[in-house]
């Protein structure tokens, strides 16, 4: 697939054809992309507010707002990779967590294995988990996790794979190294202390909204940086990260947290780094009437992309 022009952005309308990632084409094999756009239409993992599984259509619909050259940068990601959207996850077993899991894993190793990098919308925050397994088959990846919550826990209502437990099932696991891990935004009471220890226990480092505030972003940026150092390492932002006036659609939203600005220039903070891909969960249209979290969601993964772009372009010599 040839990476697309500013003309083709252009010259058709952003309300006429069917709706992809930031307008992009639909592409079937990921051997044809540098950068692979995916929805993840599950939320079998989600306890409480449900309707994730509808986050990776509506991010599609407002995504059509998104223009390709960066603001800021001035990059045009389109220009340097070749990106599209290569369609849902196909989940035949949506009441099974597990099994789940097993074929979002099984469809992110081909990906994977394509040399392709993932960027993801889902979805409940336990797709990571399974992206994780695909991608860290050399050796434990780093991870900058954006979040209201640590998700961390052990187990919610008699399940160990929730949108509440995948980080730690992925320390177990192997295949997440806690040490380069950095979560960011924690906030909101629980019902018990498990996932804020566990976190903190094993090594990664949590930053509370209240540090978040008392640093600001560009320290947070550089400390962040610190922990992942120069190692491959993936990027997750729950939309519930963001304070619920700007993004109320979603399943467990907690006041006090980032602005939309901020999250942006946090994102942009972490170019440079050894990227292997990235996610977008929690969008629960259900409960995002005007639209406005979705439109987050859109514009998150774009930001994401741009930094995923620079980081493969130069890996691939581009």
């Amino acid at each position: 697939m040839a990476k697309k022009s500013n003309d083709e952005f252009k010259s058709t309308p952003r309300y006429a054809g069917i709706a992809t990632f930031m307008s992009t084409g639909l592409v079937h094999d990921p051997a044809e992309l540098d950068i692979a756009l995916i929805g993840v239409p599950f939320d079998g993992g989600a306890e409480n507010r449900s309707g994730q599984r509808h986050g990776p259509r509506e991010i599609r619909n407002m995504s059509s707002f998104i223009r390709p050259i960066h603001h800021v940068t001035r990059l045009n990601p389109f220009e340097i990779c070749r990106i599209a959207d290569l369609g849902d996850v196909p989940i035949t077993s949506p009441f099974d967590p597990e099994g789940s899991h097993t074929e979002i894993g099984e469809f992110y190793r081909e990906v994977h294995e394509a040399g392709a990098v993932p960027l993801s919308a889902g979805g409940d925050h336990s797709i990571s988990l399974p992206i994780l397994r695909a991608m860290a088959t050399d050796k434990p990846v780093g991870l900058v996790h954006i979040d209201a919550h640590t998700d961390t826990g052990d187990e919610e209502l008699g399940s160990r794979f929730t949108h509440g437990t995948p980080f730690r099932r992925a320390v177990e696991e192997g295949i997440l190294d806690p040490k380069r891990t950095v979560q960011i935004g924690i906030r909101g009471a629980q019902n018990c202390e498990e996932g804020w220890d566990f976190s903190l226990e094993s090594g990664m480092r949590v930053i509370y909204m209240e540090e978040f505030s008392k640093l600001g972003v560009e320290e947070v940026i550089t400390a962040a940086r610190g922990v992942t150092g120069d190692g491959p390492t993936y990027v997750s932002f729950d939309i519930d990260s963001l304070d619920p006036a700007f993004a109320p659609g979603t399943g467990t939203p907690e006041v006090g947290g980032l602005t939309t600005i901020e999250a942006q220039q946090l994102l942009r903070g972490f170019s440079g780094l050894d990227l292997i891909g990235g996610d977008v969960v929690e969008v629960s249209p259900p409960f995002d009437p005007s639209g406005n979290t979705a439109l987050v969601g859109a514009t998150m993964m774009y930001e994401m992309l741009c930094i995923l772009a620079e980081t493969v372009a130069g890996r691939k010599g581009i």
